[in-house]
């Protein structure tokens, strides 16, 4: 029986050291492996798939190079030393040809030893050569700008930027208080800037109005004084229908005078 439980035992211990010891591993898609001997790098990169490794001497570093999100918030001044608070995020992936250098210079934390530092240092850098009104209406301007700055920082360690977004511009309570009695101000001048038009406009018209009444009334006074059947008409359309009581002699049977008068 203790024979047995002797083989049992060797069985068990073996089967651990055949775990503990396993040669073999694999490498999933999107990412990279490096060889270590002894905690030094060691031999080519392992790809993706199945490899082996001596038990003991070698051990195998998994590194991402799938695309990946680093999100921080960074305070900077402002070209006229307003305070901004901005958020931002950069999408980035590692050069799967430079993985071994960048875990043997930074190692497996390259987020917060080298893109934090990168990202803050780039948006304070980038900040400071615009005003904060700027900040807001060339924001695309500034994106670009930021993006430009850390890709000089980072692709030469080996990080490739994919894509930056400013996520958020914040200001003082009192630039922002500033910004919005600005808006409002230049609302009022273009409220009263089209009131004046408006009333330009409609004086005009009246004056156009006028114009043409008079330039009337001096057509017709001049037709009226050139054509003597126009004065009879007229003081026809002027008569009540009433003739004269008293006649006599050359008195018409109209007064021509009184009716255009």
């Amino acid at each position: 029986m203790s024979k047995i439980l002797k083989i049992v035992g060797i069985s068990l211990v073996a089967l651990i050291a055949i775990i503990i010891l396993l040669p073999f591993g694999t490498i999933s898609a999107g990412e990279r492996g490096i060889r270590l001997r002894f905690g030094a790098v060691s031999g080519g990169l392992i790809h993706e798939g199945l490899y082996f490794r001596i038990p003991i001497m070698e051990s195998i570093v998994v590194m991402d190079i799938k695309i990946q999100k680093e999100q921080v918030d960074a305070t900077a001044a402002s070209k006229d030393l307003q305070t901004v608070n901005t958020t931002v995020a950069v999408n980035f992936h590692l050069d799967s040809e430079k993985v071994s250098n960048i875990y043997s210079e930074i190692g497996t934390d390259y987020k917060s030893r080298l893109i934090d530092p990168a990202l803050q240092e780039s948006v304070k850098a980038t900040t400071a050569k615009y005003t904060a009104e700027e900040l807001i209406t060339k924001r695309e301007l500034v994106r670009d700008d930021i993006k430009s700055h850390l890709s000089d920082k980072l692709t030469p360690r080996g990080i490739i930027v994919d894509d930056f977004n400013i996520v958020n511009f914040d200001f003082s309570q009192s630039f922002n208080q500033a910004i919005e009695a600005k808006v409002t101000a230049e609302q009022s001048a273009l409220a009263a800037k089209n009131k004046l038009e408006q009333i330009k406009f409609e004086a005009e018209q009246n004056i156009a109005e006028a114009k043409g009444k008079a330039e009337a009334l001096r057509v017709e006074s001049e037709a009226l004084k050139s054509n003597m059947q126009i004065i009879q008409l007229r003081a026809i359309e002027k008569w009540d229908g009433v003739l004269p009581r008293v006649t006599g002699g050359a008195t018409p049977l109209i007064d021509v005078k009184t009716l255009t008068q």
